[in-house]
């Protein structure tokens, strides 16, 4: 594998469990709220460990043997770096503790909606889409554009769960703010008035 294979591995493994993890959150939010602890643990049991076996596993399927083209390293690095700018920005105007899902956890908190959160609802999953892109450019194999559809299609259902939870713990608050804000592409960019 090259290091472009071992970069597109590093990205798979840290972005392919996220929906996996919010699968085991948030179905049963109401008795993970009672269990953190056991929460997170199982989460991370049930998302990482499954993923990192599979990466292992199918790594011959997955990543190519030589270098890609040109474009395709130009292009997913691109990609790669413009994720880091995104996860740094929603770091900042979100946290890491809300980053993690301790707000989820804990059944507090507010509806995000400064900052990125203002433009769209979901920057992180975004954020993550661009990154699998990239990955997918860097590895080059036709499996990883197969996991890439199955990981989207994953975190589709992941955001409907979330939504649903954040619709029952916010109500009209977070109606209005998905009204105003759409889900991943800032459609209304804000013009200045001369």
């Amino acid at each position: 594998m090259t290091p472009l294979g071992w970069l597109a591995a590093l990205v798979l493994f840290l972005q392919l469990p996220i929906p996996l993890f919010w699968f085991v959150l948030h179905p049963q939010v109401k008795f993970w709220r009672r269990h953190q602890k056991a929460g997170y643990s199982m989460g991370l049991l049930l998302a990482w460990v499954p993923v990192t076996i599979c990466l292992v596993y199918f790594r011959d399927e997955l990543f190519r043997r030589d270098w890609p083209g040109s474009w395709a390293i130009a292009a997913g690095t691109a990609m790669l770096v413009f994720e880091g700018l995104i996860f740094w920005r929603v770091t900042r105007d979100l946290g890491t503790s809300r980053l993690i899902g301790r707000t989820e956890l804990s059944g507090k908190g507010e509806v995000a909606d400064r900052g990125i959160y203002g433009r769209i609802r979901h920057p992180r999953y975004l954020g993550s889409f661009i990154a699998i892109l990239g990955a997918c450019l860097l590895a080059g194999t036709r499996v990883m554009w197969i996991v890439a559809g199955a990981w989207g299609l994953l975190t589709l259902a992941a955001i409907a769960l979330e939504e649903r939870e954040l619709h029952a713990r916010f109500g009209v608050v977070y109606e209005e703010y998905c009204r105003r804000v759409p889900r991943f592409v800032p459609l209304r960019l804000k013009m200045h008035e001369r």
